[in-house]
């Protein structure tokens, strides 16, 4: 029983503390990659998970990879390949400053290799879930056929595939692409998707009208309607007051109805940067469990909730926390 995870591992630098970039002479290094931190809040929540990627065959490349294995995610099918490792600098907002993401990963090791280069023979022995986002197709046309393969191969083995939309412009941007087209196929594989109304307008083409949980409705319907595998989307609702303070709700659409929590208030941000990524793995996390689409939900909110408040891009924390979350109180747990 293992969840199979298909993405880029990149290593993130960002100054210390809050200090804008290059303001002193120091990074703060993170591994990286949205697939990879799924994977990750998995394997700390006592799943079996796998990895599926190329790093390079550098120190940066064994970093990447000592740090997932230190974390209980299966390496075995990530290869080490001449070539750069993908980067990605963050400065870290604060009050009414915004954060802001530079990338550099271009030519990285990983979206550079040729879609008929990955064993998904290998990758997919045992697995019981593909999970995908749509940061991988966006990163060129190798990637992008690369992603499109593991769904079909997915498919093909009765496998469920999971798909988080993550829309990134600026990568689908930097090449000639056609997001709609690729992310069209690929949500066509998908039994579940991360996203919400924006994401599913843009893919229709059609703007949803109404306001909050209607508005998600009416998009959900109309994702159900346009892709008949599909069966359940999983979103939440940020209202950000500043950078140190958001409040979050997470949601469940299913063909028959929807689940949706109460609204968190989350103050005193440390690192909100990989909170999707920590909903994702909560919901699967919930669904492996129970099932249930409202439980599945309230351990979404639960992991992103925690994830605001740690330092880096994976969600670390385990069963134990997550219960304490939900018990409630903050007081030192002694």
């Amino acid at each position: 029983m293992t969840a199979v995870f298909f993405g880029e591992l990149m290593l993130r630098l960002s100054p210390p503390g809050r200090e804008l970039l290059l303001q002193t002479p120091k990074f703060e290094v993170n591994v990286a990659g949205a697939e990879a931190n799924v994977a990750t809040g998995l394997a700390c929540l006592g799943h079996k998970v796998r990895m599926v990627s190329a790093v390079s065959d550098n120190p940066l490349g064994a970093a990447a990879i000592g740090e997932l294995r230190r974390r209980g995610v299966d390496t075995s099918t990530v290869a080490s390949e001449p070539g750069r490792l993908g980067l990605y600098f963050l400065t870290p907002g604060a009050g009414l400053r915004a954060s802001e993401v530079v990338y550099d990963r271009a030519h990285s090791v990983f979206a550079e290799r040729a879609a008929h280069a990955w064993d998904w023979d290998a990758a997919l022995e045992g697995a019981t879930r593909l999970h995908l986002s749509g940061i991988t197709p966006a990163l060129g046309p190798n990637s992008a056929a690369a992603a499109i393969a593991a769904a079909e191969a997915a498919t093909a083995r009765g496998v469920p595939v999971s798909f988080d939309g993550n829309y990134r412009a600026r990568l689908w941007e930097a090449w000639d692409s056609d997001p709609k087209s690729v992310l069209t196929t690929l949500i066509g594989h998908a039994d579940i998707l991360f996203g919400n109304h924006r994401d599913i307008s843009l893919l229709l083409g059609s703007a949803f009208s109404g306001d909050g949980s209607d508005r998600r409705r009416e998009a959900a319907e109309a994702a159900f309607a346009a892709f008949p595998k599909l069966r359940m989307i999983a979103s939440t609702a940020r209202h950000v007051v500043d950078a140190d303070s958001h409040r979050v709700a997470a949601r469940i659409d299913t063909r028959a109805g929807a689940h949706q929590t109460e609204e968190a208030l989350i103050a005193g941000i440390v690192d909100r940067i990989g909170a999707g990524d920590a909903f994702a793995a909560g919901v699967l996390h919930g669904l492996i469990e129970t099932g249930d689409a409202a439980a599945a939900a309230q351990a979404g909110l639960a992991l992103t909730a925690l994830k605001h408040s740690l330092p880096g891009d994976a969600s670390l924390f385990t069963r134990a926390d997550l219960a304490a979350f939900e018990e409630g109180g903050l007081d030192v747990r002694r």
